[in-house]
């Protein structure tokens, strides 16, 4: 039995024990933190400047919050050097979410504890522990009347609870899953079960105990809640499965701005056509399988037409393909994050479509929305993707959405629309290989113009659902009651 098969013997063991007697000794001797702050609600979002779809639910909530209770303070435990001021003009200007109040900042100095990056193995334990003592860094300085956790970091609710906060959770992405969980049976290789894993029984029984155990801890921590929210029906089920004993989730969308996308014209001038892929540079967005896609539809594409005289019609379909390109619109948080982008480029230039793609990075909404407003298709591609904002935008903006076959988009999203007198209308596609999305891409770059504009007005249709508006309603009258009086 090699070293990691006895350090995950090991860590396992040291984690049950830690559960139990840090549970035991935190209720019986108290938090040990300072008094509440009565009038005060405070969200706990490390990485507030993130850019992506969490931040634009943290800066929504934020703002549901200050309507529902005027006189509340609404707090932010961020990472340290970040100020009201920046993050609030970042707000407006990325996400079109305008703060009227300013906000106050508790500055947290270790947030690298719960980057991954800094835990090559055993990442979920260590990601979890450094969660807690970066809860309890924030908890130190503040211990607000209402806490509100919109990032997923169950791990320090317990704290805050009995330090004599309400607990309120917004859950994008369970920490643990059933699919995770059965994944590591079946042994199935992906960005969290390497192939040394997958293809070893020992480490394989190893790893599902470490899950389990993961598993135990994540549905104790969850039972501090007193509200909680899932952004999806896919989350929502594996938090009630998880939370059994707490709180039971409630099916809260995030918010996605498709009133101003949806006044778009479906109807576009395309002078050249291209697709967009809009989400931040992480591993589990995985761009590479767009790239790879890409590359696939080109290459089946054919011959490039050459003069005014060829008629073949798959020449001509062809061409539209070859000539079309893919946008990559995504946010880097930091060094990892754009050594990441340097390495998606380079894997363009070996695939050949480095001349096919651009790259815009940390993009204003105006910006975004302008791309969104001649694109005829949208790229997304994370296997069980939680929810899938960027989903929703492209078809709030008329955009075709090719998006992966599973979870959110899945479930919630890209959902056809019943016809009057029987059928359905299509709202966009799903694929899973690298296969699937190159016929769907070529599908989508060569299709009849009435066809697009039926999809697309579907597609328009359906992302009314998951509006801000209804993001703001369905929030507060879940929170409202909680909040300060």
């Amino acid at each position: 039995m090699d070293a990691l098969l006895m350090l995950l013997i090991g860590v396992v063991t040291a984690l049950v024990l830690f559960t139990v007697l840090a549970t035991a000794a935190f209720f019986l001797l108290g938090s040990g933190l300072p008094p509440v702050s009565k009038g005060v609600v405070a969200f706990f979002h490390p990485f507030a400047d993130g850019g992506g779809g969490g931040e634009r639910v943290l800066w929504c909530a934020v703002k549901a919050v200050q309507d529902a209770a005027p006189k509340a303070q609404v707090a932010i435990y961020a990472r340290e050097g970040l100020t009201s001021e920046a993050l609030l003009r970042d707000a407006e200007a990325r996400f079109n979410v305008r703060i009227e109040r300013p906000v106050q900042i508790v500055p947290l100095r270790r947030t690298h504890l719960v980057l991954p990056e800094r835990y090559p193995r055993l990442t979920l334990v260590r990601q979890a522990l450094g969660s807690v003592g970066l809860g309890l860094e924030g908890l130190r300085q503040l211990v607000p009347e209402v806490y509100i956790d919109t990032t997923g970091w169950a791990f320090p609710y317990p704290w805050a609870a009995r330090a004599g906060a309400r607990v309120v959770a917004y859950v994008h992405y369970p920490t643990i899953s059933s699919d995770m969980i059965h994944r590591v049976w079946s042994g199935t290789a992906t960005y969290n079960n390497d192939s040394d894993i997958a293809e070893s029984p020992v480490k394989t029984s190893l790893k599902l105990l470490y899950y389990r155990a993961m598993a135990l801890w994540y549905g104790l921590a969850g039972t501090a809640c007193s509200a909680v929210m899932a952004n999806s029906s896919w989350t929502r089920d594996h938090i009630r499965n998880l939370w059994s004993w707490g709180k039971p989730p409630a099916l809260v969308y995030p918010p996605c701005d498709t009133t101003e996308l949806q006044r778009l014209p479906l109807d576009r001038k395309l002078k050249q056509l291209y697709l967009v892929s809009v989400a931040q540079f992480r591993p589990e967005k995985n761009h590479l399988l767009q790239l790879q896609a890409l590359a696939a539809a080109k290459r089946a594409a054919g011959p490039t037409l050459q003069g005014q005289a060829v008629r073949d019609a798959k020449l001509v379909f062809g061409q539209a393909v070859r000539d079309a390109k893919l946008v990559f619109v995504g946010g880097c948080r930091g060094e990892d994050d754009r050594r990441r982008l340097e390495a998606l480029q380079a894997a363009a230039e070996e695939l050949g479509v480095a001349g096919s793609v651009e790259w815009v990075v940390n993009a204003p909404f105006s910006d975004l929305r302008s791309l969104l407003g001649g694109a005829v298709g949208g790229l997304h591609s994370m296997t069980d993707e939680h929810f899938g904002i960027s989903v929703v935008e492209y078809m709030a903006a008329g955009v075709v959405p090719i998006a992966h076959n599973s979870a959110g988009p899945k479930q919630d999203i890209v959902q056809p629309l019943p016809l009057e007198g029987g059928g359905e209308q299509p709202t966009g596609f799903l694929a899973t290989s690298v296969e699937e999305y190159a016929e769907a891409i070529t599908r989508v770059l060569t299709m009849d113009q009435r066809e697009r504009l039926r999809i697309a007005a579907a597609a328009q249709q359906q992302a009314g659902r998951f509006s801000t508006e209804r993001f703001l309603a369905d929030f507060t009258a879940l929170v409202g009651p909680l909040l300060p009086k």
